[in-house]
């Protein structure tokens, strides 16, 4: 798979200029129901002899307008379930050939519906087959949406699909579900949904090094989105590039240290190796508590122990199922 950043890079893949079969979305968390559209765009792939594109926006479009309206509408924005970089690594996995990033910016919003098509999927892209979502909206003003697709497909001669919505039992499988699964706590169900264990992966960062002095030193990870999608304290699964370790893990602001920005801090069991640099994958299988202030660091350090007393037994019982 290869990422092409934005349609100016368009012309250095000349693979692209007999046209390509195109989906668009945001693609977060690449659940199983986005695996199923994406398995779909690949075999009519093979089927036309086409490459297959997908196009999704940096930053995400409602990401876009919270920022420019006022910070403190990002309340608003969605939860992101990955960054972009672990988004692309489960693209390349789903067999897609390329990815086109755009960025969204106010001259891109500021798009007509027709320059969206006739410039961008016509002209540039050549699309000649299209899979959208039935709520998909494009232009200026939203003006654009799937019976715009569709008129245009008869007029330049490609065809729009709808990307089928699918489900598990009753519920329709989609990055919202799992954004309200994960705030209820129901992460066996998110992981049936995406097809693994929620996880967050990143660089591990140097932090304050407080956790040390009280005998649960941290691999810290910056979590650099508007919202995060979950927040408290959970038992987890590490995987390094020596293996993988059990954890508890912290995801908020430290408000016993009165922290202003949400981090990602993991205590991992019976480990002492120093990874500051590394990329870490931390997968989270239960949920242990909701994250509080503490009065003192001797308070926080008997909760922790608490906390790592639990999510052994939890592991114990797990192995045992």
């Amino acid at each position: 798979m290869q990422l092409i950043r934005g349609f100016y890079n368009l012309p250095n893949h000349s693979v692209l200029t007999n046209g390509c079969v195109l989906s668009i979305g945001n693609f977060d968390g690449v659940h199983l129901g986005h695996q199923q559209i994406l398995a779909r765009l690949v075999n009519k792939s093979i089927e036309l002899g086409l490459p297959s594109v997908v196009m999704l926006f940096e930053p995400q479009p409602r990401e876009f307008f919270a920022k420019k309206v006022d910070d403190l509408t990002a309340c608003n924005v969605p939860a992101r379930l990955m960054r972009l970089r672990d988004k692309l690594k489960y693209l390349e996995k789903s067999g897609i050939d390329f990815v086109l990033c755009v960025r969204f910016s106010e001259r891109f919003a500021k798009l007509t519906a027709e320059e969206f098509i006739q410039d961008l999927l016509v002209k540039q892209l050549k699309v000649r087959y299209l899979s959208v979502g039935d709520d998909f909206r494009f232009g200026a003003k939203r003006s654009g949406d799937y019976h715009t697709l569709q008129e245009a497909g008869k007029t330049f001669d490609f065809t729009v699909e709808e990307s089928h919505t699918h489900s598990f039992e009753q519920d329709r499988i989609s990055s919202s579900l799992i954004r309200e699964l994960l705030q209820k706590d129901k992460l066996a169900l998110v992981e049936k949904l995406l097809g693994k264990p929620y996880s967050i992966a990143g660089r591990v960062a140097h932090g304050n090094k407080l956790g040390r002095t009280i005998g649960f030193p941290t691999a810290n990870i910056m979590l650099n989105r508007l919202v995060v999608p979950i927040h408290g304290v959970y038992a987890v699964q590490v995987e390094t590039k020596t293996g993988v370790f059990q954890g508890i893990a912290n995801v908020g602001n430290r408000p016993t240290i009165n922290g202003t920005k949400p981090l990602l801090e993991v205590h991992i069991f019976d480990f002492n190796q120093s990874i500051y640099g590394e990329a870490i994958e931390v997968s989270f299988v239960k949920k242990l508590r909701d994250e509080v202030k503490f009065s003192n660091f001797e308070a926080l350090k008997q909760q922790i122990e608490k906390d790592k007393q639990q999510a052994v037994e939890f592991f114990e019982g797990f192995a045992d199922a």
